[in-house]
């Protein structure tokens, strides 16, 4: 008998005409130290799925109008809600996506970490401290008993993510269900967290469901693959097998959806510089005393050169906290800096707000969350509409305003028509493109990308990729594209600077960087984006 055995399980939200059908005739099984991969876009259902092993879903919302989910010889789908307690976090445990959202912020490491330990086995204080320093320690967070006094704020996305594994594994499941852990993380963070993963499911002997649209982690975690679309699973089996050998057209177009090319350039002429900085410096000063003098500077960005043609892209790459978005934010004057920076020949830093209002609508960007940076209360037309009356591009006449709107969301790929919706009748993908086309529709000579795709499925980041470099080569846009995504720097960037704890430790046309990187840095950046070798090996 299989550890867990899904059995045409089915999941409806709402009742009558109005109900919805996420999850339709699933069925899968999991072996003891077994790694089963879901896998498929956003709304394909398979967090839905995770959630009913546990029953996490928004019961009596939500419903099961088919199937079982068989663990251990007992179906849970019927299993009363004592027993479920029994369950969840003690035989079988999850990791949620996003980590500072799944933690709770008022609360210290130890007192959720120790929760569980509370509840299942009924630790006292002392000895709870003491299994939470080792759990800490099995999850590679560095002096481990000086963190347990910390909240989620004073951790990195990783150490927060390293946290979330160690609550999971405090009891040392049956079943470890993975949904999406790595999403927002550095390749070399991911990679860490995934060989964590590998490691422990030996140690343990624990089986791991594994949740992700990440084809290349699945390659490199997974015994056996479920591709997953529309609530269904299309196509199963050995991972190996289902990768060199897809069978059904949905799992080949996943296969094929990562972005690809290269940017295309006439190298014989040499286009105008249109932004450059030199000598760049961002250093936030540290304070402490009564007299909150300055003791210590953090030096976000220290000493870096920038220059940004027409019609090229700068990719800036490095792990999180090497001063990418810091960077990013300096040339667009959004913070205070030093060092001169050249927009169009002019010099800018030292432009007060009234001088550098003008140059704004020429100065853009698009924010890596595009559901955080759109506001919620605004339709999409008076999203994308605001700037252009800020600025003067637009008169009074309602019928004026809705055609440029509309042709700047025909321009980014959507529908005209779109523009009376909100932001949350959107899919991640149509939201980052409704972002950008409030960017363009400004008519803006420079962009900043701050991580646009990182949050998307690898088919929609393929899109995203393609519709920047066409509106690049209808506009001679000049774009800084700021990512810890190589794979997509590969294929819009121009020129790669590497960055690492506010410094330039490698920079130089992309060809060469991709090909011939020479600082070991950027080559364990390459090694953990590209590698294909089981984790663990």
């Amino acid at each position: 008998m299989a550890l867990l055995d899904v059995r045409d399980l089915s999941v409806r939200f709402g009742e009558g005409e109005g109900a919805v059908d996420a999850v339709r005739g699933v069925s899968f099984t999991l072996e003891k130290g077994e790694t089963l991969a879901v896998v498929g876009e956003s709304g394909s259902g398979k967090s839905v799925t995770a959630l009913s092993i546990l029953k996490l879903l928004p019961y009596p919302r939500a419903s099961h109008p088919t199937g079982s989910i068989l663990f251990d010889g007992e179906d849970l789908v019927q299993a009363p809600d004592v027993l479920m307690r029994r369950i969840r976090g003690r035989r079988i445990s999850m990791i949620f996506q996003e980590p500072l959202s799944a933690l709770n912020p008022l609360h210290t490491v130890f007192r959720q970490v120790a929760e569980v330990l509370f509840v299942h086995r009924g630790l006292d204080k002392d000895a709870a401290r003491a299994r939470v320093i080792e759990l800490l320690d099995l999850v590679g967070i560095p002096d481990p008993a000086s963190r347990l006094d910390d909240y989620p704020h004073q951790l990195s996305g990783g150490q927060r993510q390293r946290v979330m594994i160690a609550m999971a594994l405090a009891n040392e499941p049956d079943i470890l269900i993975a949904d999406e852990p790595t999403t927002a993380l550095d390749v070399t963070i991911q990679a860490q967290i995934l060989k964590l993963l590998k490691d422990l499911q030996h140690r343990l002997g624990m089986a791991i469901l594994f949740i992700t649209h990440d084809l290349g982690i699945v390659r490199r975690m997974a015994d056996r693959v479920a591709v997953m679309t529309k609530g269904e699973i299309v196509e199963s089996g050995p991972t190996a097998d289902v990768f060199d050998r897809p069978e059904h057209a949905y799992t080949r177009m996943l296969l094929a959806a990562e972005p690809k090319g290269r940017p295309a350039r006439d190298e014989t002429t040499t286009p105008a510089e249109v932004l450059s900085a030199t000598d760049l410096k961002v250093w936030f000063p540290v304070r402490r005393g009564v007299f909150r003098r300055v003791v210590r500077h953090i030096k976000a960005v220290d000493g870096i050169d920038v220059s940004v043609p027409a019609g090229r892209t700068l990719g800036v790459v490095g792990e999180s906290g090497s001063g990418k978005t810091t960077l990013g934010l300096a040339l667009l004057r959004l913070i205070r800096s030093k060092g001169p920076i050249v927009y169009m020949g002019q010099r800018i830093d030292g432009l007060g707000f009234r001088a550098m209002r003008p140059k704004r609508r020429e100065m853009q960007v698009v924010f890596q969350d595009p559901f955080g940076s759109l506001s919620p209360r605004l339709s999409v037309g008076q999203i994308i509409e605001e700037g252009l009356v800020v600025h003067g591009m637009i008169a009074g006449e309602e019928a004026e305003r809705r055609a440029v709107v509309a042709e700047a969301l025909e321009e980014v790929g959507l529908e005209g028509a779109m523009q009376d919706r909100y932001p949350h009748e959107f899919s991640g993908g149509q939201r980052q493109r409704i972002a950008i086309a409030r960017a363009i529709a400004l008519k803006p000579r420079f962009i900043v990308l701050d991580e646009p795709t990182s949050a998307l499925d690898m088919s929609v980041q393929a899109q995203i990729v393609d519709l920047l470099r066409d509106l690049q080569a209808r506009h001679d846009l000049a774009y800084v594209f700021i990512s810890h995504d190589l794979k997509v720097v590969r294929a819009l960037a121009d020129e790669v600077i590497v960055m690492k704890d506010g410094r330039v430790v490698e920079r130089g046309a992309a060809e060469r960087i991709f090909h011939e990187p020479g600082a070991d840095y950027t080559k364990a950046l390459l090694a953990a984006a590209f590698e294909h070798r089981p984790f663990g090996e």
